[in-house]
């Protein structure tokens, strides 16, 4: 693809609030060169993401870009309770999260810090069934919204996993001094925030809101490379192959839409022949290009390895 000089005059300062698995800092060099020119030069009215996740796609293009309206979708109500709390009342969260870090990094001993986070994790989940009703009614809840944070700060490795009840099951991890409060980085959050509706609905809810004045930027839950890769518990519900199969469908029925899409996946012949993505997505144009994967069981199986990226344009 011809290479694009992009003149980055920030609008805001924003980048992502939670560690994520699968995030897109590294990539977002890569995928800016992707973007529509129609982006670039400001004609698209609006953005939309079907799995928000983490969000440094977002941040990085509210950043940089202009449009009128965002829509940010997930299936993960707890993002959604984080992200619309952060948007409507970041100085209570910035509240909340500020005791939870005070009260934690006034431990010295590691065993009570441990028993601190298990005691906070625990709270967290004896309320699970009710964030579903919370995250669809698109409402706020500051205290999660913090305990999401701070969980999310001091466990291992930074995960957001949960099992098929809901509930978050990442262990503590061993961190000397974490930061897990930075004011600035959530109310620039924030201010990004104000210009997107945030919902808990399955990625085909992009049908209703998207034409052809609309940029939509998919980065669904990773394909695995192999049985032992697959990291998409993220949310209760699994993503499989049915999944992205569905995915793509509705990805070739907002091409005749003329709606500009980019999608990011995993790379299947990173070790086989596996043509599944190419098929897929046969005539559309596919890049392969390069990402780190730093999430492996085995450490030697981190590092370079290719990603797909699936223009329409």
């Amino acid at each position: 693809m011809k290479d694009k000089k992009i003149e980055k005059n920030y609008k805001f300062n924003a980048k992502p609030i939670l560690k994520w698995a699968g995030g897109k800092s590294q990539l977002l060099p890569t995928l800016n060169e992707h973007f529509p020119e129609k982006l670039i030069r400001g004609n698209i009215v609006t953005y939309i993401e079907p799995f928000v996740g983490g969000g440094a796609s977002f941040f990085e293009i509210s950043n940089i870009y202009n449009f009128s309206d965002a829509y940010l979708f997930d299936i993960n109500p707890e993002l959604i309770i984080l992200y619309n709390s952060v948007k409507n009342n970041v100085e209570s969260v910035i509240f909340e999260l500020e005791k939870l870090s005070e009260k934690y990094l006034s431990l010295q001993d590691e065993k009570e810090r441990k028993e601190q986070f298990y005691t906070v994790r625990e709270q967290y989940n004896l309320n699970v069934i009710d964030v579903y009703e919370i995250a669809k009614s698109s409402s706020t809840n500051e205290l999660r919204a913090a305990q999401t944070l701070f969980l999310n700060r001091v466990c291992f490795n930074g995960l957001f996993r949960v099992n098929r009840k809901g509930e978050f099951n990442v262990p503590h991890g061993r961190y000397k001094n974490p930061r897990i409060l930075d004011k600035n980085k959530l109310i620039y959050a924030s201010n990004a925030l104000q210009q997107a509706t945030i919902k808990l609905v399955d990625f085909s809810s992009c049908l209703e809101y998207a034409d052809k004045h609309t940029f939509m930027y998919y980065d669904p839950p990773y394909r695995p490379l192999n049985k032992t890769s697959s990291f998409n518990s993220y949310a209760k519900d699994q993503f499989g192959d049915d999944e992205q199969i569905r995915l793509s469908k509705m990805y070739r029925q907002l091409d005749k839409k003329g709606v500009l899409q980019l999608l990011s996946n995993s790379d299947p012949k990173n070790h086989s022949d596996d043509s599944f993505f190419d098929d897929l997505y046969k005539g559309f144009n596919i890049n392969r290009v390069a990402a780190k994967r730093a999430i492996n069981s085995n450490p030697e199986k981190r590092g370079n390895l290719t990603e797909l990226l699936i223009r329409n344009y």
